[in-house]
């Protein structure tokens, strides 16, 4: 099985040096690693480029949406990972402004982190179950800020749009929601684009944040599975 190549940027090179510890005879090989997105974005492409970026975006501060934008216009297919000591307010809505794939505790598993990894790579979007606690407290708005996620005015969703968001919040496939609403996953398809155009959206994750915030459900059964668990 050819290996997932993964670039580390973290200042800590003790912890890079555990990370290639622990994905010894995993599916992971760390390929590359640095301690700030600088050197990587300072230096030409590698002739084999990553598949996944590990990083703790605290070492990267006000710059990170800006870098990450940089690293995918180079390398379109690039999973990007956030390993963090805590959740933080600030550090996850610019994560969820940069549109990373995943945002993980470094105070996992090494097999949690693994299976989280892995998912991932499947397209998936992982993200601790502390987050749908911090939206439903309503702890991720700050004064004027919008993370990228509050809306100006009513995006006008359709009944099916707001089921499918309700879905969303529910944990379920495109699979699952097709069966659920006797529709085709094609059609599931097009609604999901065609919301994610609608409330100025990137993703399924932030989609469901949205719907959160905007009443589409109630915090209490939002609390499933607003963000898959590791």
């Amino acid at each position: 099985m050819t290996p997932f190549l993964v670039l580390v940027v973290e200042r800590n090179r003790l912890f890079r040096e555990g990370l290639k510890r622990i994905f010894e005879g995993s599916p992971f090989e760390v390929r590359r690693e640095a301690g700030n997105f600088d050197e990587i974005l300072g230096t030409p492409n590698d002739e084999i480029p990553p598949d996944l970026v590990l990083t703790d975006l605290a070492e990267n501060g006000a710059n990170f949406v800006e870098q990450i934008s940089t690293l995918r216009s180079r390398l379109p297919g690039l999973r990007i990972v956030v390993l963090t000591d805590r959740i933080s307010n600030a550090s996850l809505a610019t994560a969820l402004d940069a549109g990373v794939d995943g945002y993980l505790l470094k105070d996992m598993s090494a097999d949690a982190l693994q299976q989280s990894l892995r998912l991932v790579m499947l397209g998936e979007k992982v993200f601790p179950t502390g987050l749908a606690h911090l939206l439903i407290a309503g702890r991720l708005k700050e004064p004027g800020r919008t993370n990228g996620l509050a809306q100006l005015a009513t995006p006008g969703l359709s009944d099916r749009e707001v089921e499918i968001l309700t879905c969303l919040l529910n944990g379920m496939s495109n699979k699952v929601i097709a069966n659920q609403l006797h529709i085709s996953e094609g059609t599931v398809k097009v609604h999901l684009k065609g919301i994610l155009k609608k409330i100025n959206v990137r993703n399924r994750t932030q989609a469901a944040i949205w719907a959160i915030n905007n009443g589409i459900h109630q915090p209490a059964d939002s609390m499933k599975s607003m963000a898959r668990a590791y």
